[in-house]
């Protein structure tokens, strides 16, 4: 699911509400440690373009435990 992940929200990052809604979405399949890993790939990979929604999303990640 992680790499399944990773496709998706390539293939929809033209688009903020819908990257947002796919990373959401994503991050329901993934364990624990793929969620960390997706994390770092999405700061790394998009984070110029969407920080503002990485941040929020992963601070609701991280506050849900």
């Amino acid at each position: 699911m992680f790499e399944y992940t990773k496709e998706i929200l390539t293939k929809v990052s033209f688009d903020k509400k819908l990257f947002k809604k796919e990373l959401v979405k994503g991050l329901k399949w993934l364990k624990s440690d793929e969620r960390k890993m997706l994390m770092v790939w999405c700061l790394a990979t998009f984070g110029h373009k969407y920080s503002d929604v990485l941040t929020e999303v992963f601070k609701k990640i991280t506050r849900q435990g």
